[in-house]
């Protein structure tokens, strides 16, 4: 008989200004781990205690450990039917770290609400995609693509730390600045999702989703604001949240919808450059010391800036200092994404007609990193083939 995973749905508690909805994952050794999710009370009229929200969550928990998932609710139907596919996708992907399993629930039936309307919310950090996501819905050049976004989901536990408090309150506030200049309310929220451990890079996209779906009674669409757009997914395609799984976290009352794929990072700065609340409260930072601000000197940060450059706008309030040439030739252990990344902010810059001394100094930076990464290559590869022989 093959192990199972229990979930449990807990009672709801309020308390200190603020809705906790929680569940129990029980696992067949007898240890429990606990998956909530937190509201100020004054959105309990816009959330629904969603099972389908916390088989999301617990999805890539099962699914490690390769236990069957059995949920002690109501779950639908139509979601369920796309976790099979879905799991299909990252088994095929990840054969030894992802199995295939068997999803049920006590009863299966579709959610139903004949008073929603046709909008949308939207999973917003702060940072440039989620800006582009809102910036392009609200001002309308989506074509047939459109939603009627009315609030922006900042979710407390992801990127930001639990025990940063402080560090989120004052990244909500810059968001806060965002959103209300398009007419868009910011609804903050809290889930300990990461203290299940799974892979982040793998896992994200449910995280997210899962959080979005939990307000399916209030909105029809739950946007997620697309990574790596199409032209990179040949060398990027395993990654939490994408465009061929994203919408398989959908039921047939709440779509979920993997946003704005067609534009790379440098597109979409060049997009929002006329939106001055977004460039000068932007957070795109998550390896400095205030999680609550961009340091300047990490590799996301960087890459950023050189955006902007390529995009012939000035450095924005949102960053404290500028990089240097020599920031740009110190740059260390790039990723074959984040190669492919500089490489397109490059010929962008000079499709502009740059020709600052930061150019040369980014070239230089790439064929470095391409050579580097190919010594390390052809060594492993003739190591291998020496211990074959």
């Amino acid at each position: 008989m093959a192990k199972k995973t229990h979930l449990w749905i807990e009672d709801t508690v309020r308390a200190d200004g603020s809705i906790t909805l929680r569940s129990i994952l029980e696992v067949p050794n007898g240890s429990r781990k606990k998956l909530w999710f937190r509201v100020p009370t004054k959105y309990s009229d816009t959330i629904e205690n969603s099972h389908d929200s916390f088989v999301l969550g617990a999805l890539f928990f099962a699914m490690r450990r390769s236990f069957d998932l059995v949920i002690h609710g109501i779950v639908s139907p139509s979601l369920l039917c796309n976790l099979e596919e879905f799991q299909l996708a990252w088994n095929c992907w990840c054969p030894d770290y992802y199995k295939r399993i068997d999803i049920r629930a006590d009863i299966e039936k579709e959610y139903k609400n004949a008073n929603r309307q046709e909008t949308a919310i939207t999973a917003f950090s702060g940072g440039a995609d989620s800006c582009f996501t809102l910036w392009r819905h609200r001002k309308g050049f989506t074509g047939r693509q459109q939603r009627d976004i009315k609030a922006g989901l900042m979710i407390h536990g992801l990127d930001i730390p639990l025990t940063r408090t402080k560090d989120f309150e004052l990244a909500v506030e810059r968001s806060r600045k965002i959103l209300k200049s398009v007419d868009v309310e910011l609804i903050p929220m809290a889930t300990n999702f990461r203290e299940l451990n799974d892979n982040w890079e793998h896992a994200h996209g449910a995280a997210v989703a899962s959080c979005l779906t939990l307000f399916r009674d209030h909105y029809s669409d739950g946007l997620i604001a697309s990574s790596p757009p199409y032209n990179k997914l040949n060398i990027m395609l395993v990654w939490g949240s994408n465009p061929l799984t994203d919408g398989l976290f959908s039921s047939d009352c709440f779509r979920i919808v993997h946003d704005g794929a067609a534009y790379g990072r440098h597109e979409k700065i060049h997009h929002i450059a006329g939106w001055p609340e977004a460039l000068d409260n932007m957070r795109v930072c998550w390896q400095g010391e205030r999680k609550d601000r961009n340091c300047g000197r990490c590799e996301k940060c960087i890459r950023t800036i050189l955006s902007f450059r390529a995009s012939m706008i000035n450095l924005p309030a949102s960053f404290d200092k500028d990089i240097t040439d020599k920031h740009i030739l110190a740059l260390r252990n790039l990723s074959k994404k984040q190669i492919y990344d500089y490489q397109q902010i490059l010929s962008f810059a000079k499709m502009n007609g740059c020709q600052d001394s930061w150019l040369s100094a980014l070239e230089r930076c790439i064929n470095k990193t391409i050579r580097i990464r190919r010594i390390k290559y052809l060594f492993k590869f003739a190591t291998k083939k020496i211990r074959g022989s």
